[in-house]
């Protein structure tokens, strides 16, 4: 225990307290060795007087509430001792003496006293703190007191890492608040001013309570408030301190510091010892878990695998043969799956049931558990001894599957020789019967009755080869049934089958070779017919063919001449058909003598002739069909006999007409021709001749429409000549538009004359020598061919009469060229090679200001500006001497 009375001998509570030294002593002596100064220094310090009041006060109420009470002045309530005696009884939760309940000095003084001896017997000396101190109210001697308690209850007992009291205190505040920003614990003064120590410890042990990262340093009455408040709002910590009082002391009061933090560690401490306490809890109880699970496991995995082997032995017992190798070869596979499939978990199962059973039983013994004994029957040798007895049946039952698979080979082998060659014989049978019973020669043909034949022939000795064969499958099948083979039954049934079939056989063979060469004696009388029909037929056909050929032939005829050649030569014809008749009735009786010899003797032909395609029906067909387009040609031919006459008629009346009107228009157009050279008098009244000769040819119109109509009857009657006129329709329509055109022409040619020269101021004399120019200039020099280059561009070879005017106007009047329009565009730009789009608005009206905008070029020469633009260009395209 602490002797506290060495480690006080400077803690002096009046006015000789100044004169004691101090000395060592345990750990509690050195700790209080370095309080020498608290009574000189600190009590004497009236702000920290204060402050120890205040701490001590609320310290003492935070374990007096507990029983119920409180004190609210530390110097007086302490004086009868009563609620002295009642603290040191909650703080160590021991009783002590009864005290005594008078309001005499002497009762207070004897309360007081059994409160020091009860501090005194935890080891901590008193010296200098009398009961008279503490019962008259001695203030710096009842803090002394209290802090000693405080000293002894709450902070000697601390202990973190080796150390202990204030030291362990101060090492368990720097390791919780490490982590912190802004907080450094070096003391318990002036490393809590700021309140941040304060927030960092709760919000460490409890993060809901505080947000610690919105504080700030600068605000410490903030801080110290807020931890103040969360610790007796949260943590049961009564407030003991003031915020002011901390933040407005240079140093704050040490003690205080130190008791209220003890408060905290105290809070969180007994925190840490429930969870350590219940972690501890959980450690055994989970391993206590852990261990029945594994027991619970390992009886489940023992009962699931010795039921395994209880079903699985008597299955490998099993020695019941079976019928075939397929299902011998089955238990084999079945057998094989158990090995690869079914027993290899089964084989991990023991493994780790194994595992699980020595894991579990070194488990128990770490854990000074009792060690596991399973059910009855499910010990490691019970499930051992099980699993040597699935192997002995295993390697009985191995051996027995592959002797009886060995047995049934052998007998297999027998047996699938006598399927192969059964196979064999019954695919070469296989439609032999039908074959031989066929009828076939009955429909056929004389050369398939010889292929036939043959064709028997090569079967009969293909029937003696198979004979060696059946031999073979009948001894085969003796031998499986002195073997006792379990399919004999159906061996002996399919030999049978195969014997009877071969007897069936040898009877069918002879009676198909009887039915064959008799019916080849038949089809050869029957063949000479067909060959007499066949050299009758052809001509015959073809006759009826070239026949109705003709009478169906398309004629066209254009004239009364030929339509009559026709009508002779079709009735030449029908003179020729009583014979044809006749020779018809004699090919049709070979065909019926044919067809009885085949029905009597039951031979049914093929239905055709193997000499010819031409069949009887085919005959009668195409004679009836002859009958019947004679009549019809009858009447084609004189329907077209009326139609020619027709025809002519429509011939005549177009060519009177066309006769009359194509040589008028002829006449007409040499008038005009005339007229446009020989025109005399003023230009208006040539104008005024020309219009009314113009409505002299219109008036000549319904003449022409009077043909239209005649030529319309022509076309729909398919006319495409005609004899009588050398005048067609489309002659006649070229020159009436010639015509029309010519004249129309004439009269614009006029007109055009009259605006040249009102626009020219050509005189009706310089008109008239132009006009005598224009047809009588000479073609040969080369003035001419400038002038024709001029006035024919396109060297069509022809001149109007209006574009020889235009030239000869450009020619004899003084007209604008691309140099003179050039000229005036660089006067208009201020002698420049470009103008802009400014000078041209501001020279020119608006709408051809924005033409030449819209068409000059952009100006690329070496002086050109922004906006330029190229007026040469322009003014040569304008001239049509290059392209705008």
């Amino acid at each position: 225990m602490v002797d506290y009375h060495a480690a006080n001998q400077s803690y002096q509570y009046g006015p000789s307290s100044g004169s004691n030294g101090a000395g060592g002593g345990g750990s509690m002596g050195d700790y209080m060795a370095q309080e020498d100064d608290w009574d000189r220094d600190l009590l004497l310090d009236p702000a920290w007087e204060k402050q120890q009041r205040k701490t001590f006060t609320a310290w003492c109420n935070s374990h007096l509430r507990k029983a119920g009470t409180q004190i609210e002045n530390i110097d007086e309530d302490f004086r009868d001792g009563l609620k002295l005696m009642l603290l040191l009884e909650v703080i160590s939760g021991e009783r002590l003496p009864k005290p005594e309940r008078g309001k005499m000095r002497v009762h207070k003084i004897n309360n007081v006293n059994k409160a020091l001896d009860f501090i005194a017997s935890k080891g901590v000396k008193l010296v200098s703190i009398g009961a008279e101190e503490i019962v008259d109210g001695n203030a710096k001697m009842t803090l002394g007191m209290i802090w000693t308690i405080i000293l002894r209850f709450a902070i000697q007992d601390i202990s973190v890492e080796e150390t202990s009291a204030k030291e362990g205190l101060l090492l368990w505040c720097q390791r919780k608040t490490a982590p912190y920003k802004n907080v450094n614990v070096q003391n318990f003064h002036i490393s809590w001013k700021d309140g941040l120590a304060f927030n960092a410890l709760i919000h460490r042990h409890r993060p809901e309570l505080i947000e610690y990262d919105k504080l700030r340093k600068d605000d410490p009455v903030t801080n110290l408030n807020n931890a103040f408040e969360v610790a007796e709002k949260y943590l049961d910590i009564p407030k003991m301190l003031d915020a002011e009082d901390i933040v407005n002391t240079a140093r704050p009061d040490e003690k205080a510091i130190m008791t209220y933090v003890s408060s905290f560690y105290h809070a969180f401490s007994g925190a840490q010892k429930a969870e350590t306490a219940a972690n501890r809890i959980c450690k055994v109880l989970a391993v206590n878990q852990e261990n029945e699970h594994l027991m619970e496991d390992y009886e489940r995995l023992a009962s699931d695998l010795l039921e395994w082997i209880r079903r699985t032995i008597p299955w490998l017992e099993d020695r019941v043969p079976q019928k075939t190798i397929q299902e011998m070869q089955q238990k084999l596979e079945d057998f094989r799956d158990y090995r690869r499939v079914h027993k290899p978990p089964k084989v991990q199962e023991k493994c780790q049931l194994e595992i699980n059973f020595n894991t579990l039983q070194t488990k128990l013994r770490l854990s000074n558990r009792p060690a596991f004994m399973p059910s009855e029957g499910k010990m490691v040798s019970d499930i051992n001894n099980g699993w040597q007895h699935l192997e002995q049946a295993e390697k009985g039952y191995e051996e027995w599957l592959l002797n009886e698979i060995r047995r049934l080979e052998r007998l297999d082998h027998l047996a699938e020789k006598f399927r192969q060659k059964a196979s064999i014989h019954e695919a070469w049978t296989d439609g032999k019967e039908a074959m031989l019973k066929h009828r076939d020669y009955e429909t056929a043909t004389l050369s398939d009755i010889k292929a036939l034949i043959r064709k028997h022939e090569a079967f009969e000795s293909d029937l003696a080869a198979h004979q060696d064969r059946v031999e073979q499958i009948a001894a085969i099948a003796q031998e499986l049934n002195e073997l006792d083979y379990y399919d004999s039954h159906n061996v002996n049934t399919r030999c049978q089958k195969i014997c009877d079939q071969w007897d069936a056989l040898g009877s069918l063979t002879h009676s198909r070779r009887e039915a064959l060469e008799k019916t080849e004696k038949q089809l050869e009388t029957i063949d000479q017919l067909h060959l007499e029909y066949a050299k009758r037929a052809a001509p015959f056909n073809n006759w009826m063919e070239s026949a109705m050929e003709d009478l169906q032939d398309m004629f066209i005829v254009h004239t009364i001449e030929e339509i009559e050649g026709l009508i002779s030569a079709h009735d030449q014809f029908k003179s020729t058909l009583p014979d044809a008749d006749r020779e018809r009735e004699a090919i049709l009786a070979i065909h019926k003598e044919a067809q009885r010899i085949a029905e009597s003797n039951h031979i049914k032909l093929s239905g055709s002739n193997p000499y010819t395609t031409v069949t009887p029906q085919i005959i009668n067909s195409k004679w009836e069909k002859v009958q019947q387009l004679v009549p019809k040609r009858d009447h084609a031919l004189l329907e077209e006999q009326s139609k020619q006459q027709s025809n002519e008629h429509l011939r005549r009346q177009f060519a009177s007409q066309a006769n009359i009107v194509g040589p008028w228009i002829q006449t007409k157009m040499e008038e005009i021709g005339r007229i446009s050279i020989e025109m005399n008098g003023t230009l208006e009244d040539q104008l005024s001749h020309l219009k009314q000769y113009e409505r002299s040819i219109v008036d000549y119109k319904p003449n022409l429409d009077l043909l239209e109509q005649q030529h319309q009857l022509i076309q729909e009657a398919l006319i495409f000549d005609n004899k009588h006129t050398n005048y067609t329709m489309e002659h006649i329509r070229v020159g009436w538009e010639q015509l029309l055109t010519t004249i129309a022409r004439t009269i614009n040619e006029v007109e055009n004359q009259i605006l040249t020269r009102d626009a020219k101021g050509i005189s009706q004399e310089q008109m008239q020598e132009f006009r005598a120019s224009f047809n009588h200039f000479d073609k040969g020099d080369a003035e001419f061919n400038r002038i024709m280059s001029v006035v024919d561009p396109n060297h069509s070879g022809l001149v109007t009469f209006q574009a020889f005017i235009d030239f000869m106007s450009r020619e004899t009047t003084d007209t604008d060229t691309a140099d003179q329009v050039i000229a005036s565009f660089k006067v208009l730009a201020g002698d420049k090679n470009f103008i802009t789009a400014e000078e041209l608005r501001r020279e020119l009206p608006p709408d051809q200001a924005e033409y030449c905008i819209a068409r000059m070029a952009p100006y690329q020469g070496p002086d050109a500006v922004p906006g330029a633009l190229d007026y040469k260009s322009f003014s040569t395209a304008l001239y049509g001497e290059s392209d705008l």
